[in-house]
């Protein structure tokens, strides 16, 4: 095996779902032969479990439960589960966390598994989480709450958080806010688990009615990219590395020239090898592919992989960059692809399996 061999799901729905089968976290087993998941468990008994990563040192996975509320209070929730790597079966530990704020939609782990941090979409605000030496989920320490407004009133009518990006060294934590057409810098310390705004660069501004998504640190920590939601393009930006103040360096379009219809970018990774550059597109339904040039930064638009469904959410890689499983979000499956070493193109490998309202795929 190359360090991998589960393969987890995180889904929307409310337990139990009669709407559409199989909603809650889904673990297969993943056969890189095939290649192909074999469903090994089902964890049905949690509440939109949608953005989920897996902290493979200690088997454990984080979900955030995406919900308006928790307990009967305003707001979501992150649950912690430990992973039997024989047979892929999640069970809970600890108990579930209040985020501080509604919809919390994507997590990040701090490289030493101390802390974790979770954007709040509707409650405009990000968290930070103590984690025991166990694996288990502490009361929020902290709390930063965003203001303002965007251009667009459907979407930027206040803060937006989607996204938390730590550099390496757990230091530096980006906030990618959709709502604010900014990208926020916060000082993060590892020991305390506080955030403060970053006084010599607070933001870093996308164009007017961008809607920044996702940011994501290349692996050498000397740039940064970001996919933007509401316009359907790609930044990449300059770390000063000195300061650590980003610079804007180049934007390219997710979308092939000369379409016309709606679209919305969602996820947005960088290969482990750091010379490609991967963005869905929902509405295209593809993942569009750019090489990157280690020197500069520069990205060079590739081409376009089809989904394989319908609503590609969510994508992850495999930690070797051999594999990429895409979850289609409203073809309630998850298609596989193996990834050409030479172009980074993603090939479809494989058959794609059934799983209601896929929103974030992880390999484990």
């Amino acid at each position: 095996m190359a360090g991998y061999d589960l393969v987890f799901v995180g889904t929307y729905g409310e337990p139990p779902s009669a709407a559409r089968r199989g909603r809650g976290i889904h673990g297969f087993r993943f056969d890189p032969a095939g290649p192909r998941l074999v469903p090994a468990s089902v964890a049905a008994d949690i509440r939109n479990p949608s953005y989920i990563v897996c902290d493979a040192a200690r088997g454990i996975l984080y979900c955030v439960n995406e919900v308006a509320d928790f307990g009967g209070r305003q707001g979501g929730s992150v649950s912690a589960l430990r992973i039997d790597r024989a047979s892929g079966a999640l069970s809970a530990l600890g108990a579930p966390q209040a985020t501080g704020g509604a919809d919390p939609c994507h997590l990040a782990l701090a490289p030493d598994g101390r802390h974790a941090l979770v954007a709040n979409y509707t409650g405009g605000s990000v968290a930070v989480l103590p984690i025991d030496a166990d694996g288990a989920l502490l009361p929020a320490r902290a709390v930063i709450r965003h203001a303002g407004a965007g251009p667009d009133p459907a979407r930027q009518e206040g803060p937006h958080p989607h996204c938390v990006a730590l550099d390496a060294a757990g230091r530096t934590a980006l906030v990618a806010d959709l709502g604010l057409d900014r990208i926020m810098v916060y000082a993060f310390d590892a020991a305390t688990g506080l955030l403060a705004p970053d006084l010599r660069q607070p933001w870093i501004a996308t164009a007017a009615g961008a809607g920044p998504r996702q940011a994501v640190f290349h692996p050498g920590g000397r740039f940064v990219y970001a996919v933007n939601e509401l316009d359907s393009t790609v930044a990449a930006y300059r770390v000063d590395p000195r300061t650590g103040a980003l610079g804007a360096l180049q934007t390219l379009p997710a979308l092939p020239r000369g379409f016309a219809g709606r679209n919305h970018c969602a996820e947005l990774q960088v290969h482990p090898a750091g010379r490609f550059l991967y963005a869905s597109n929902r509405g295209h339904d593809s993942v569009a592919v750019f090489a990157l040039d280690p020197a500069s930064g520069a990205m060079e638009a590739r081409g376009h992989v089809a989904s394989g469904g319908r609503t590609p959410r969510n994508f992850c890689l495999s930690p070797d960059g051999a594999f990429m499983a895409v979850a289609n979000q409203d073809s309630d499956c998850v298609a596989l692809f193996a990834i050409d070493p030479a172009t980074g193109m993603p090939v479809p490998a494989g058959r794609a399996v059934e799983v209601g309202t896929p929103v974030c795929v992880r390999f484990f």
